[in-house]
């Protein structure tokens, strides 16, 4: 990398879940507990469909077409209630997380939270694992009002740490968060350490790097892709 670059004029974009932290397990749970709630079952063929999406989308995908605005937030926030609930017996950052995050906040970059969870899950969640200093803004589900694949969440994210969405990368872990990624014209690396989504298709989803953990990588190794486009 350049060393006379303003390495402050990137940014730094997190997913949360399978990226920051794994708590898939307590939305699987909480999913299956609203279905049978509404007397549908809910497999792991539907949390795989739906991985990533937003809840709005989900609740028609599981419950029909029919459901209207309201009902779709009315449920979802009740299959939040069980989520937040089983989260409060505790979190962790996945390895290698909290060495990238202190890196980059020590070299001055910014970081931002994208994500299509609603805006109360990211905060328990920052909260849980004491990384509210870390992240200058957080854009949640109730931001957008499209999910990923489409780009909307990150350039939001882009736009609120004032940078380019080329001086930006994400990290990911989930096939539709690359492709948005990607959309948004951001470099991306995925992470597979939760296993949602193999490695291959992470790659032919567009990442530009795919590791198991973070713990493979240090903060100017992730700046050169940024700056250089190179595989590191």
């Amino acid at each position: 990398m350049n060393e006379h670059a303003d390495i402050q004029q990137y940014g730094i974009i997190w997913d949360v879940d399978g990226t920051l932290v794994d708590t898939a397990e307590l939305h699987f749970q909480a999913w299956v507990q609203l279905a049978e709630e509404l007397g549908r079952p809910f497999t792991r063929s539907d949390f795989a469909a739906t991985f990533g999406r937003r809840n709005p989308e989900i609740i028609r995908y599981l419950f029909g077409e029919h459901m209207t605005d309201q009902e779709g937030i009315e449920l979802g926030e009740r299959k939040e209630i069980y989520y937040r609930q089983a989260a409060q017996n505790g979190v962790e950052l996945l390895p290698g997380v909290r060495n990238i995050l202190e890196g980059f906040r020590s070299l001055g970059v910014s970081q931002a939270i994208g994500s299509s969870a609603p805006r109360g899950n990211l905060e328990l969640i920052i909260t849980l694992t004491k990384t509210e200093a870390f992240f200058s803004s957080i854009v949640a589900m109730e931001d957008t009002q499209r999910g990923k694949p489409d780009p909307q969440v990150f350039q939001i994210a882009a736009q609120k740490m004032n940078k380019q969405a080329t001086d930006c990368l994400v990290f990911e872990d989930a096939v539709a968060g690359v492709q948005a990624a990607k959309a948004a014209q951001m470099k991306c690396i995925a992470i597979g350490f939760v296993g949602h989504h193999p490695e291959e298709k992470l790659r032919q989803a567009g990442a530009d790097r795919v590791v198991h953990t973070l713990e493979e990588l240090t903060c100017q190794k992730i700046l050169q892709l940024i700056q250089n486009g190179v595989v590191i």
